[in-house]
């Protein structure tokens, strides 16, 4: 019984050889599957990957398009800017000519002419959002607006405004020169 248990079986031992044939080639179709599904995977992140790197560069293009346009809009705005402040400024200087033309101007003529051209002068630049800084005496002195050019001695409450030697004027509400003046010193 040794014997038998020993001695393998004669299908057995037919089968094994066609076995390991059947198993390489189950391998080897296997193998092939997998190579096939590998380059399946491959090609369709190459085409993901070329399709992200055409709307990468659409993306680029857009983005340096639009900086541009916005760099053109900022040019003309700013020489439009300048072209409307010009153009309210010149029946002021209109003005000022056809008062020079005038030989036999009397004192007072030229005066009404010049408190008539700074009324012009002072409502272009109010269109144009130029406003005057004139501090009363008694406001209090702000730095951000006024600029003490000296302290003197008063009976009002230190740091208001005394007098105003200079208007400034602001843009804005950005100050394109502070108010000179002159302020109480503490007591």
């Amino acid at each position: 019984m040794s014997d038998n248990s020993n001695t393998p079986h004669p299908e057995a031992i037919d089968s094994t050889p066609q076995n390991t044939e059947e198993q390489a080639a189950s391998l080897a179709s296997n193998d092939a599957e997998a190579l096939a599904q590998v380059r399946a995977e491959l090609a369709a992140l190459q085409a993901k990957s070329g399709e992200l790197a055409d709307q990468y560069l659409r993306a680029k293009a857009d983005a340096e398009n639009s900086r541009r346009r916005a760099e053109d809009e900022i040019s003309k705005a700013r020489k439009f800017a300048v072209e409307s402040f010009a153009e309210s400024l010149l029946p002021v200087a209109d003005s000022l000519e056809a008062g020079l033309v005038i030989k036999d101007a009397t004192a007072d003529q030229i005066r009404e002419g010049a408190q008539a051209t700074l009324r012009q002068l002072i409502a272009a630049l109010e269109r144009n959002k130029v406003i005057a800084i004139a501090p009363s005496a008694g406001t209090k002195f702000d730095p951000h607006h006024h600029q003490a050019i000296s302290v003197v001695p008063s009976e009002q409450e230190a740091n208001t405004v005394v007098g105003l030697l200079q208007k400034g004027y602001s843009i804005a509400d950005r100050v394109l020169r502070p108010a000179l003046v002159t302020v109480s010193a503490p007591k």
